[in-house]
C-alpha cells in the first residue's frame, strides 16, 4: 500500500538539509520501484526548501512509520513534524 510522507522541516534548519540531502538522496535510491515519488516543499516564493513530500510502497503503517525514522533527514533532526498517511493513486489513470 502507497503511503506519504508529509515532512516539515525545522525552522532556521537549511544547513541540516543540506549537510544530509546526499545520504537522503541515497537512501531513498535506494528503495527502488517502491518509491512512487519525492521530493522537496517549497517556500511560498518557491526559493527554499521547507520540507519534504514521499510517497513509498510499505506493508502497512509499521513498516511505513520504521522507514521513516531510518531517512537520513530524520535522524539528524531536520523535521519538526512528519504525518504518514495511506494513500491511493486514483487519477490520472496509469
Amino acid at each position: 500500500m502507497l503511503h506519504t510522507f508529509y515532512c516539515s522541516d525545522k525552522p532556521e534548519a537549511v544547513g541540516v538539509r543540506a549537510a544530509n540531502r546526499e545520504a537522503h538522496l541515497a537512501f531513498l535510491s535506494e528503495l527502488g520501484d517502491r518509491l512512487f515519488m519525492a521530493g522537496p516543499l517549497l517556500s511560498e516564493d518557491g526559493s527554499a526548501m521547507v520540507g519534504s513530500l514521499i510517497v513509498v510502497d510499505c506493508e502497512d503503517m509499521a513498516a511505513a512509520r520504521a522507514l521513516a525514522a531510518r531517512d537520513p533527514y530524520a535522524k539528524a533532526g531536520l523535521f519538526s513534524s512528519v504525518a504518514i498517511k495511506p494513500w491511493r493513486k486514483v487519477l490520472p489513470k496509469s
